[in-house]
């Protein structure tokens, strides 16, 4: 055997010290745990694709609440999920919307958690879409007003960080410019900035009732076989303001996530999502993984390529999971 061998094998001989030289460690607070709240009284709806998950209706959001500010996480996300829905995606910004009376229960109730507030139009909408349509274009200049209204009207209700998903040119600085002149410049924006059309987002639009009623999300979604496009897009986002800037789906796209940490210096956030929540879900159910270790190891190839952020739906069980 040659002297000079590198013997790497010494630093994994036990316990104590593989977790003396671990790069990467995960946190509590590296989690933001998305919640499904719907209209209506004293409903906790399980989502059939999405075991573990429910919609929540306001008067029962303390169930998950209670659990969310034991874990001490870092946050969670809201997307709510209107009785009413219509072209122009009304309940988005009304005052009483179903995802404004969630953000001041939040904030009544549990002043310690801190709520990010998902902004699109998608799950407000009757035609299902993410902006304004005409007949079968989904307009852009003309969504941004829209998705400002949004963003005033969630920060007035309380919600501690906007994250708009819309994936419209321009959303961050006009929402930016909207927040500001509305008094509210302290918020932060976490733009979905990296989204690209998945088809790993097919058990949240059943827990969203989000689906599009026509046609696809392809022309304003970001096509998943670019790579280059994604850190433009992402590159255009900090230009306008994001504070935090985001890639979405998470475990495919690694590669593009790791790139980004690569080429800017600003806090990353990853959106692990419902597919890819669902396919691990799945195979736990029928005997074929481990989900605890399969989880952790996912999670932590997440922050270990970049992310400062993980939203999960694996977020609760995770903190469990890490200890």
């Amino acid at each position: 055997m040659a002297e000079n061998i590198h013997r790497f094998r010494r630093l994994r001989r036990d316990g104590r010290i593989r977790s003396m030289m671990q790069e990467t460690r995960l946190h509590p607070k590296d989690f933001i745990y998305p919640i499904f709240v719907i209209e209506g009284e004293n409903i906790k709806s399980p989502v059939k694709s999405m075991p573990g998950i429910y919609q929540y209706s306001v008067d029962r959001l303390e169930e998950i609440l209670d659990r969310v500010a034991a874990a001490s996480i870092g946050g969670i996300m809201l997307f709510g999920i209107p009785l009413k829905k219509d072209p122009e995606g009304s309940q988005a910004y009304a005052e009483d919307g179903i995802t404004q009376r969630a953000v001041r229960f939040v904030k009544e109730k549990y002043p310690e958690i801190y709520i990010v507030a998902d902004i699109c139009l998608c799950e407000y909408t009757s035609h299902g879409h993410c902006g304004m349509v005409c007949g079968d274009e989904i307009l852009n200049d003309e969504t941004l007003p829209y998705l400002v209204k949004m963003s005033v009207s969630l920060a007035a209700a309380g919600a501690d960080m906007v994250a708009p998903s819309d994936m419209m040119d321009g959303r961050v600085a006009a929402i930016r410019e909207g927040l500001d002149e509305a008094g509210f410049g302290q918020i932060p924006i976490m733009a979905y900035s990296a989204k690209f059309a998945s088809a790993y987002y097919g058990p949240f639009r059943d827990a969203a009732h989000s689906a599009p009623g026509f046609g696809d999300r392809k022309s304003y979604q970001m096509d998943f076989a670019n790579g280059q496009e994604a850190l433009q897009e992402i590159a255009a986002d900090i230009e306008e303001g994001a504070d935090i800037v985001m890639v979405k789906p998470a475990l495919a796209y690694l590669d593009v996530l790791k790139e980004a940490a690569l080429h800017y210096h600003m806090p990353l956030a990853v959106y692990n999502v419902s597919g890819e929540y669902s396919m691990v879900k799945a195979a736990a159910a029928n005997g074929w993984i481990d989900e605890q270790r399969i989880v952790v190891e996912n999670l932590t190839a997440m922050k270990r390529a970049g992310a400062r952020l993980i939203i999960t739906y694996h977020a609760l069980d995770a903190v469990n999971w890490i200890v």
